[in-house]
């Protein structure tokens, strides 16, 4: 096998240093074009594979960032296929019917995409943990032995105890996903997520004339739901609705319990003009419980959401949601990563996302 070559060999052969080989590969815009030039020429004749972890080691940084993922419903113990005989091919008839809702979390899905993306394009590589089935105790010795692996971690709401993460970042950078501030020193990416409650449901209050709409909440400790529901709260009581008289259901941000909200509404006669949920899975959940009962939407009741998700525009009907912008979440915390790692003496930063509300037919009934 021929001998690899070496940071040394490309050096040689460029007639440079091999600082400047370095800073070539590591520092480009430090470096005169012409030599960048000569030199990612001899890098390419030569077959030359930079060893990522002699830049980190030279560099002091890895070249990787963390995404930590909280509890995912889609991450289930499923069987395996390994023991199956894998040239038998079953063939079986598959006849339409009910079937049972997808539990993957498709914002989740496209944070992590926006994550893969914006690291690609800033020449990192990303790793991803979940937090899932951990105790704060083993959580913390993962995170430990994460922190010493990546040169920053995005972390979204409810991923770790807030204690955990600030231990953790001492060492790293650290940017929260979700959440309002809580007297610590991470950058914190958010959306409007009270502004664009508020707006949905005043549009409820003054277009439907809804006056007794129940909410179905997330998580008790989700920094997202509770600023949800705030703007929710406020815009009924700007219109003189006492929103503490009202109900509020718990769906967990789960479609599958959602199901069963709106499937224990209908047992009890007690369905409102409008059901308000906090993320789009769990509206998604309540059109499964609904219309197969005959339940008509929104001529019975108009359900609404908050994500959008692509599954709220395929269902039937639509869903009417708050759209925030995902992808941009997760791109938004690798360049605050990105830019923390360049000065780690700045201030720590709140950046805020827009929303946009989505009027569909869940609310709006047919639409030309």
């Amino acid at each position: 096998m021929a001998k690899k070559p070496t940071v040394y060999d490309v050096a040689s052969h460029a007639g440079v240093s091999i600082a400047t080989v370095s800073r070539v590969l590591t520092r480009p815009d430090d470096v005169r074009a012409s030599t960048q030039q000569r030199v990612l020429a001899s890098v390419r004749e030569l077959g030359y594979v930079p060893s990522g972890s002699a830049r980190g080691l030279a560099a002091r940084r890895t070249g990787v960032l963390g995404l930590l993922l909280p509890d995912i419903d889609a991450l289930q113990d499923l069987p395996s296929a390994e023991d199956s005989d894998p040239h038998h091919v079953e063939v079986r008839r598959d006849p339409p019917g009910p079937s049972e809702p997808s539990t993957a979390d498709f914002y989740f899905d496209e944070v992590l995409r926006g994550c893969e993306l914006e690291a690609w394009r800033q020449g990192f590589s990303l790793v991803i943990s979940v937090s899932r089935g951990r105790s704060p105790e083993n959580l913390e010795t993962v995170l430990s032995d994460l922190a010493g692996k990546v040169d920053g971690l995005a972390v979204i709401a409810q991923s770790a105890p807030h204690d955990v993460l600030r231990r953790i970042g001492k060492r790293i950078p650290i940017v929260y996903l979700a959440g309002q501030r809580r007297d610590d020193d991470f950058d914190h990416i958010i959306t409007s997520n009270r502004e664009g409650m508020r707006a949905l449901a005043e549009h409820l209050v003054d277009e439907h004339g809804v006056h007794d709409p129940v909410y179905v909440a997330g998580p008790f400790d989700s920094p997202d739901d509770a600023e949800r529901y705030s703007g929710f709260a406020e815009a009924l009581r700007s219109r003189g609705i006492n929103p503490s008289a009202l109900p509020v259901l718990h769906g967990e941000f789960s479609r599958g319990r959602a199901r069963a909200v709106a499937e224990d509404l209908i047992a009890r006669d007690a369905l409102p003009r409008a059901i308000v949920c906090a993320n789009d899975q769990m509206a998604l959940g309540i059109l499964d419980g609904l219309v197969p009962a005959g339940i008509r939407v929104p001529e019975d009741v108009i359900v609404t959401g908050f994500d959008g998700i692509d599954d709220s525009a395929r269902s039937t009907p639509r869903l009417t949601t708050v759209m925030q912008p995902m992808l941009e979440l997760g791109r938004a915390a690798v360049r605050a990563m990105v830019t923390r790692l360049a000065d780690p003496d700045l201030e720590p930063v709140t950046t805020q996302l827009p929303v946009t509300v989505l009027l569909r037919e869940s609310s709006e009934g047919a639409m030309g």
